[in-house]
């Protein structure tokens, strides 16, 4: 398997495909808006340059680079033949069952169709294709090159090649892996995100400032960043989201959304996306 290709340009689409390009692998990047691709080509040398100058990668960041092909259409991405597809475009159910249906007219037979997704059923997800047993979850952690978890899930259909096969490729990676279940949230973020929900919910309380909440974590749990401005890093938006499905997927009234958290998001404060969440990033 040397060609993969992915569906996205965002942050995890352009770290995915770096990560597989560094790897030796030919990556074929799809993306609708051309804006967003040459951000994605941008980043990707930025991230390559740093990480040789701090010496953690050998080979020349433009040789690594050469590995990475742009297109701007799913039939575009078909024509390389590629044998695994990871999609990362945004958290949205209709938008996924959308792109895994087109995605099964496109590909080759025997490709595999993974999902980046940090929440959503997989069996769902299989379920818009004619080769559910084909279809896996392959959720990678932001910063992609730098974060060294992968979460394999597998669906109700999937079969016993197809998550040996992804937990192969995540090893080739350099990623350490570890398999979930498909229920909401999957293992981290069915953890992660109760935690940061009710950070949220403690600094509308007023329990205490955002930085005392954080630096109470940080110093108090050993944790590298407090929940909030964990938070601001992972996008408002996307934490509502997976909230949103832990709810409705779990029925439990724990996994209901602070109201902050919904209103920030209604106000378009979605983090560092956006320079300003539950801290300013001027």
């Amino acid at each position: 398997m040397k060609v993969i290709g992915v569906v996205g340009s965002g942050q995890m689409g352009a770290g995915i495909a770096q990560v597989a390009a560094q790897n030796g692998y030919q990556v074929i990047v799809e993306d609708i808006i051309s804006a967003a691709l040459e951000k994605a080509s941008i980043a990707i040398d930025k991230s390559l340059g740093k990480l040789f100058e701090k010496k953690a990668i050998e080979e020349d960041p433009k040789t690594i680079a050469s590995r990475i092909r742009f297109v701007s259409s799913i039939s575009d991405l078909a024509k390389a033949s590629p044998t695994l597809v990871v999609e990362a475009a945004s958290e949205n159910i209709e938008l996924k069952l959308g792109l895994f249906s087109e995605l099964d007219r496109e590909m080759p037979k025997n490709c595999i169709l993974a999902s980046n997704t940090s929440s959503i059923s997989i069996t769902k997800i299989a379920a818009a294709t004619r080769r559910p047993e084909l279809v896996v979850g392959m959720h990678f952690f932001n910063p992609v090159p730098i974060m060294k978890l992968v979460e394999v899930i597998s669906g109700l259909a999937t079969s016993d090649a197809t998550r040996s096969t992804v937990i192969d490729i995540a090893s080739q990676l350099g990623k350490t892996t570890v398999q979930s279940k498909d229920v909401p949230g999957f293992i981290v973020n069915r953890l992660l995100l109760p935690m940061i929900n009710e950070a949220v919910f403690a600094l509308s309380e007023g329990l205490g400032s955002a930085q005392d909440i954080d630096t109470g974590m940080k110093l108090g749990t050993n944790q590298p960043m407090g929940p909030l401005a964990l938070a601001d890093f992972i996008g408002l938006d996307t934490c509502l989201s997976i909230m949103e499905v832990l709810y409705k997927g779990l029925g439990d009234s724990k996994y209901r959304a602070a109201p902050l958290l919904r209103q920030y998001v209604d106000a378009g404060w979605l983090g560092k996306k956006t320079k300003r969440g539950f801290y300013r990033y001027d």
